[in-house]
């Protein structure tokens, strides 16, 4: 199906399910406390405007400003199908959290995060090092599947053979490794109890809740991608905030790739582009793969994450405002 093609089912889908969910929602808005609705903490934010092209309403993208973390962010700011926004200060998604300062640890502290989840596997917990986090808070271990990426990325970096790393990244193999990967964020039971766990939680009145994984773009991507969507924010929107990792990771990325080639570990470091980057149509092998699954991303809500209707009205009820 084609990209306008599937925007336009979903699109109409998503009126559909918002209609639907306003009915529910009387039903518990009652049981969202104030605390819930609280706005952004004061912790400094600083704002990416992220348009589409001439003529586009910018959503201002709030990153969260960590030395040791540079792909933080506020889910909240964005407008709704209804009219409505996203409520800041209680949906946080980032990189791992394993490099903070104890400045970026303050900065997280004036979050006031009630949870932090974490979608890395043990590999690249032990390889990289769990999260350093304020007082009081232990990250809840919720690994996704990276298909392998992470290992055979450390076998063939640490190779050091150029034709190794040819055989394995070029010619378009990277990408569809890539693409391989988000279709398991749909056909994996495992991967998707995962996701489901966090947004029945998010639907509670648990507090702040930030979840991240190791680049903060891929299973982290994909997980702000599906709740901005249930949340009936445009799909366009969505994807401009999935994206956005490209311009927050593009320096950092860069001068990884030249610190490989400076040290002789990679003859082409430009084969990892692929992997480094988020792209549409990583996100399009999801979304289609989901259409062929579940009928369409509702199916894929209720049925693939397992998330009923009540719960669905709770989170549009506790983060939207």
């Amino acid at each position: 199906m084609s990209r306008a093609r599937t925007r336009s089912v979903t699109a109409t889908a998503a009126v559909a399910v918002t209609a639907a969910l306003a009915c529910v929602a009387a039903l518990t808005a009652t049981s969202v406390p104030a605390a819930a609705h609280a706005g952004p903490p004061a912790a400094a934010q600083q704002g990416y405007a992220a348009g589409s092209g001439a003529g586009s309403t910018a959503e201002t993208i709030r990153q969260i400003p960590l030395q040791g973390a540079i792909n933080a962010r506020d889910l909240g700011g964005h407008r709704t199908w209804t009219g409505g926004q996203v409520r800041q200060g209680l949906v946080y998604r980032s990189d791992a959290l394993n490099r903070l300062t104890p400045t970026d640890v303050t900065t997280l502290s004036g979050l006031g995060l009630a949870k932090v989840v974490d979608f890395r596997i043990p590999l690249e917990v032990q390889y990289d090092g769990p999260d350093r986090l304020p007082a009081g808070l232990t990250p809840v271990s919720r690994p996704v599947s990276d298909l392998g990426l992470f290992a055979t990325l450390v076998s063939v970096i640490g190779s050091g053979d150029p034709a190794r790393q040819e055989e394995v990244l070029g010619g378009g193999r990277a990408e569809a490794y890539m693409r391989d990967v988000y279709r398991t964020f749909v056909t994996s039971p495992e991967n998707r109890a995962q996701f489901g766990a966090t947004l029945r939680e998010l639907a509670e009145d648990s507090g702040p809740l930030l979840f991240h994984c190791t680049s903060g773009k891929d299973r982290t991507g994909w997980l702000g991608y599906v709740l901005l969507r249930a949340l009936a924010v445009p799909e366009e929107t969505a994807e401009r905030d999935y994206l956005a990792s490209n311009t927050f990771r593009a320096a950092y990325d860069a001068r990884l790739r030249e610190a490989l080639k400076q040290s002789g570990r990679m003859q082409d470091p430009d084969l990892l582009i692929p992997l480094q980057e988020v792209r549409g149509d990583y996100l399009d092998a999801a979304n289609v793969q989901l259409e062929a699954d579940y009928g369409g991303f509702y199916g894929y809500l209720t049925e693939g994450l397992g998330l009923d209707l009540r719960t669905l009205a709770k989170l549009q009820s506790r983060l939207v405002r």
